[in-house]
């Protein structure tokens, strides 16, 4: 099955991972998912991540340990939301004074720059713009 938004697939698996409670998502692998999966598990979002073989050699398999906080009963997952900005029909850039917060700093904004991919805070630093990813809360 070929999936036309990658990105957004791997955001929607997240997103129903912890609609319904569960502590892992497995998906393809890819590159900038494996940065986008770095990056959560930086910003503490994420337990954990691993890249283990799939059916075949040349299939990888992304799998995220999603992070909780509180009790069993009481139990709250730390992403709060989930976000696509730049999509495949309408690509989203920002110039390096115009990245966005996300709620005044709480959140993050990931971007694809041409250093690589990093946090809007990074990018700032590095006086660098880009293409907005995502934004995670």
């Amino acid at each position: 099955m070929s999936v036309s938004d990658p990105i957004s697939d791997m955001l929607t698996r997240i997103r129903n991972a912890i609609m319904a409670g569960q502590s892992q998502v497995a998906m393809p692998a890819s590159k900038i998912k494996i940065e986008i999966a770095k990056i959560m598990k930086e910003e503490g979002y994420l337990d954990g991540f691993d890249v283990v073989d799939g059916d075949s050699p040349a299939h990888k398999v992304l799998r995220l340990r999603i992070k909780y906080v509180g009790e069993r009963r009481e139990r709250r997952p730390v992403i709060t939301g989930l976000e696509r900005v730049s999509k495949p029909g309408r690509r989203i850039y920002t110039k390096k004074q115009e990245i966005p917060w996300v709620l005044s700093g709480i959140g993050v904004a990931i971007l694809s720059t041409p250093k690589g991919v990093m946090t809007g805070q990074r990018a700032r630093q590095l006086g660098v713009g880009g293409e907005i990813l995502c934004k995670v809360w």
